[in-house]
């Protein structure tokens, strides 16, 4: 097995690379504190028939007092259970999240991707009051996309149209102070591929609240371009120039009165503004070094990695959803496509259920590395209902070095405890987790869970284990 926590490419992949295309779906929304709308299918794009592979949802001002914020720290908020409700059923798990008081970042991935996520890991940089309140700042999500280095980063910068400059300059202090633990990408910038999103707090400075208001309801949106201050600072700071960004085609995003359409009424009268954005960055090519040129035994110079393995990033769509009316922003939607070679074609390990499995007897796991990997005694493989929502949905697991029994160079097998698994059965998968890498590598097909015989025989029918529960949970109990 390997020492080192890196990713390396597939050896074994043939000689013809395997190209992917990869939907990705991505929202901001500054909720304002508010509680998850009954329906979010529009936001989520649920009835489109192009369903993604990823969703990556960033919310800024998630209500965090007090109470509340403890209970998150325990449970999921309310809007990470909403979320989850709704992709879980439809194999989506939740790979990866970050909280950092109300900036929330939640990353999803259909279930045949989650074996080519890997070496993920999230950190927040508070920005608020002198750096120590939470309040304004970014939180991140890291990872490998079939090889490439991706990273996310939701931030909510300084409000008010005369700290424009302050709003770069926390955006830079983010950037140069967040790190990772990854060789191959341990700050923001050196991603393959960056998403910097959230409220940025931009404003449309100069021009006067009736020009704007006119170009809005004329739909003339062009005409303010040149005045909103992300643009023009785009003309002078390096780093923003590095940046892209669609067109923005649609209405500014705040503020709005609140379970309304119209703007600010109120003695304020805020001017309107694209506050709530999404950029991204594809690191540039590696200038030419002044080393001499090594080569292979075949006499042929060795592709750079931008070369052999390149990723393309075309935005599909980039619009706000007008429908939402609980908070003073409109959410903001892009949708993106993300075309890229993969660097590997087989998870690090396969795994399968051997045998009938039921809770009347203990049940064998066989498993058997396809790669290598920086394995660990940390390691373990849970089972999962179908439809489970993250690493932490499992019903129960067993640690693979613990519980491993000798059975060849090749194959390996563990046993898992029939006191663990679901009398009911129903339809499971298996995933291997890997702690050094702290992604799942590996996911059984699957199969199913026989309802336990003995369990029938003493008349624990699943009716009756139904009826025992609830009566468990009632309040006269």
């Amino acid at each position: 097995m390997m020492e080192e926590n890196e990713e390396q490419p597939d050896d074994h992949q043939s000689p013809e690379k395997d190209r992917g295309r990869f939907r990705l779906h991505m929202v901001t929304w500054n909720v304002a504190t508010a509680d998850p709308p009954e329906d979010v299918a529009s936001l989520l794009h649920l009835n489109s028939p192009k369903t993604p592979d990823l969703y990556v949802i960033g919310l800024q001002e998630v209500y965090s007092g007090p109470v509340r914020f403890v209970s998150d720290m325990i449970l999921d908020d309310p809007w990470s259970q909403l979320f989850i409700s709704i992709l879980a059923p439809r194999h989506y798990v939740k790979v990866s999240s970050m909280r950092m008081q109300g900036l929330l970042l939640l990353f999803f991935s259909k279930l045949e991707h989650v074996p080519f996520i890997r070496d993920i890991q999230a950190t927040y940089t508070r920005t608020g009051i002198f750096g120590y309140w939470g309040n304004k700042g970014g939180v991140s999500v890291r990872l490998s996309f079939y090889g490439h280095t991706l990273c996310f980063l939701n931030c909510h910068l300084a409000a008010h149209m005369k700290y424009a400059n302050e709003r770069v300059d926390e955006f830079e202090r983010i950037v140069d102070t967040q790190t990772f633990d990854c060789k191959k990408a341990p700050r923001i910038m050196d991603h393959r591929l960056v998403f910097w999103f959230g409220d940025l707090n931009f404003r449309i400075q100069d021009h006067g609240m009736h020009f704007v208001r006119s170009c809005i309801n004329n739909q003339t949106y062009n005409l303010l371009w040149s005045h909103d201050q992300l643009i023009m600072l785009k003309e002078k700071e390096q780093l923003l120039q590095e940046f892209e960004e669609g067109p923005l085609d649609f209405q500014p995003t705040y503020k709005f009165d609140l379970n309304s359409d119209t703007y600010d009424s109120s003695g304020k009268k805020r001017k309107p503004a694209w506050t709530d954005r999404i950029l991204w960055r594809v690191r540039p090519k590696s200038p030419p070094s002044d080393e001499p040129d090594l080569k292979d035994v075949k006499g042929r110079k060795p592709l750079k990695e931008e070369e052999e393995y390149p990723l393309k990033v075309r935005q599909e769509l980039y619009t706000s959803s007008m429908e939402y009316s609980i908070s003073d922003h409109k959410p903001v939607i892009g949708i993106f496509t993300l075309e890229l070679t993969k660097m590997y074609q087989t998870p690090l390990v396969s795994l399968h259920a051997e045998g009938d499995w039921s809770a009347d007897i203990d049940s064998m796991v066989l498993y058997r590395p396809l790669q290598p990997f920086p394995s660990s005694t940390w390691d373990w493989i849970g089972l999962y209902k179908v439809g489970f929502s993250s690493v932490s949905d499992y019903i129960t697991y067993t640690w693979v070095k613990d519980d491993e029994v000798a059975f060849n160079e090749e194959v390996m097998q563990v046993f898992m405890s029939k006191e663990e698994i679901p009398v009911r059965g129903g339809e499971c998968v298996l995933c291997y987790y890997s702690n050094s890498l702290r992604c799942i590598i590996g996911i059984s097909e699957p199969f199913k869970v026989q309802e336990s015989k003995v369990a029938v025989a003493e008349g624990l029918l699943p009716e009756r284990i139904n009826g025992l529960d609830k009566i468990a949970r009632s309040d006269d109990f």
